[in-house]
């Protein structure tokens, strides 16, 4: 159902730059206009074999509008390749349509009966068993968090039944960051090259933009909640860093670079709110009390390159720095004083970029491994197993994504630890959305989301994985709803 009018949208969109090229904006609501006809049409209920089939003539007559697009193909070889592209997700929609077994008296799903459970229950723990050790599986006591998500599949739990909301005030300008407020399922902040940054508020209907915080005088690279969401962090190429109140809007502080070089990347530190790292482009990171709005004695050091990511493990002893020459450096954080002390250092890949790094401690009963998930602009999402105490990594997996050149960025699930199986979440400069099961050995791709008409930068989901949040370098966001169980 959702999934084939989702892929109508990705055609439109791929078709979206040759309509009013003088008029940006009136493509941007053209799609948005679209989202709303075809979500409301997907209710209809209409035959699979319609559907497919007006996805098919929808791709030839864009194709006959516009001529071909500009890579190589036919609209309609990249309508097929589209099909194909998501050929799980709707193929498992399908069965669901043509067998009534697994529709319930209201046309729902079943959920999974208690013998079949015990039964999946019994079956997992042979397969725990049979695993090499440090591998991350579902342990044999898993069955109670398993409940709590639903004792469903990672497919299942990761099929988007399509556009909740499409933001589109920055339209134009790059939306490097998103992220939604920590435990929080409807409020939402990003962040723009224009300069700006916007706090929305997804409920009640309809999605409003609440503030929109101005005062940096370049684009705004970054930005972080603190722990209960009542500041936000911001740092910008204009050197600065800017404290604001998420009530209202206002800036509490602004605090210059220590060296007044152009800062590109923030995070609070996890346990104490008080002090904030950044990252700057004379490769430097500064520990910074947003207090006093001056650097922590002992709290800076020096890095390869300049300063594009960073992140603490959850306990917030460890920090991971990586920069724009490849490398990826720890640092032991002295939790007393701020100091910062050097660890460890791996090269990722000389001179690539390192973008994004998500740190997980997965400390848990199903996932056992505390791991590092990073972009690093080699058309590849990049997987470490994290594998001392000094913060030192080895390469456990990477998946196959388009990064060659923008500062796209990737994420854990965040109630992974309560699923069976992993997954994690990354942009891509296809201008899609996916999804990687991590412990799938083959055919690791869970589910991809088309629609955006840019390279999608950032990914950011809320506290309950209801919504999914992305944002593009042509500066729209949209809010992806999980489909209905």
């Amino acid at each position: 159902m959702a999934s084939v009018w989702q892929q109508v949208l990705a055609v439109d969109a791929r078709y979206n730059a040759y309509r009013t090229p003088t008029f940006p904006q009136f493509r941007t609501q053209y799609i948005r206009r679209r989202s709303q006809l075809l979500r409301e049409n997907a209710k209809a209920g209409h035959p699979p074999a319609l559907r497919r089939q007006y996805l098919r003539l929808r791709g030839q007559l864009l194709g006959q509008r516009y001529g071909p697009l500009s890579e190589p193909g036919s609209a309609r070889a990249y309508s097929n390749s589209i099909v194909r592209s998501s050929r799980t997700t709707l193929d498992r929609m399908e069965d669901f349509e043509d067998d009534p077994r697994a529709l319930g008296a209201r046309g729902h799903r079943r959920s999974v009966s208690r013998g079949s459970y015990q039964l999946q229950a019994q079956m997992n723990r042979a397969v725990y068993e049979d695993r090499p050790p440090g591998s991350v599986v579902p342990t044999s006591v898993a069955e109670a968090s398993r409940a709590m998500a639903g004792d469903t599949s990672l497919s299942e739990n990761y099929a988007f039944a399509g556009m909740y909301h499409v933001f589109d005030q920055h339209v134009d300008e790059a939306v490097p960051r998103v992220r939604f407020a920590n435990d929080d399922r409807h409020r939402l902040a990003c962040c723009s090259l224009d300069g700006s940054i916007s706090l929305c508020q997804l409920v009640p209907a309809p999605p409003t933009v609440l503030h929109v915080l101005r005062g940096h005088t370049r684009g705004v690279s970054d930005f972080a909640w603190s722990l209960s969401n009542d500041i936000l962090v911001s740092t910008s190429l204009d050197a600065t860093m800017r404290i604001w109140a998420s009530e209202d809007g206002r800036c509490i502080r602004e605090i210059p670079d220590p060296d007044g070089a152009e800062l590109l990347c923030c995070t609070f530190q996890p346990v104490n709110n008080n002090l904030t790292v950044v990252g700057n482009a004379k490769h430097n990171v500064h520990v910074m009390n947003i207090s006093t709005g001056k650097k922590v004695k002992g709290g800076s050091s020096k890095l390869t390159g300049r300063v594009l990511a960073l992140s603490f493990d959850a306990p917030g002893r460890l920090l991971w720095a990586g920069d724009d020459r490849g490398s990826v450096f720890s640092f032991l954080f002295d939790m007393a004083t701020g100091k910062l002390t050097k660890a460890k250092r791996l090269v990722v890949h000389e001179g690539s970029p390192v973008t994004s790094i998500s740190a997980r401690s997965w400390v848990s009963r199903e996932a056992r491994d505390p791991s590092l998930l990073i972009n690093a602009c080699l058309n590849k999402l990049l997987l470490y197993r994290v594998v001392d105490n000094e913060g030192a990594l080895q390469l456990k997996r990477s998946f196959p994504i388009e990064q060659s050149s923008h500062p796209v960025r990737s994420i854990f699930c965040p109630l992974m630890s309560f699923r069976q199986g992993a997954c994690v979440v990354t942009g891509s400069e296809d201008m899609c959305v996916h999804f990687f099961d991590v412990e799938r050995a083959a055919k690791a791709a869970v589910n991809k989301l088309q629609g955006h008409s840019a390279p999608v930068l950032d990914v950011s989901f809320n506290c309950d994985e209801s919504l999914l949040a992305s944002s593009d370098a042509s500066g729209m966001v949209i809010v992806w709803r999980r489909e209905q169980k």
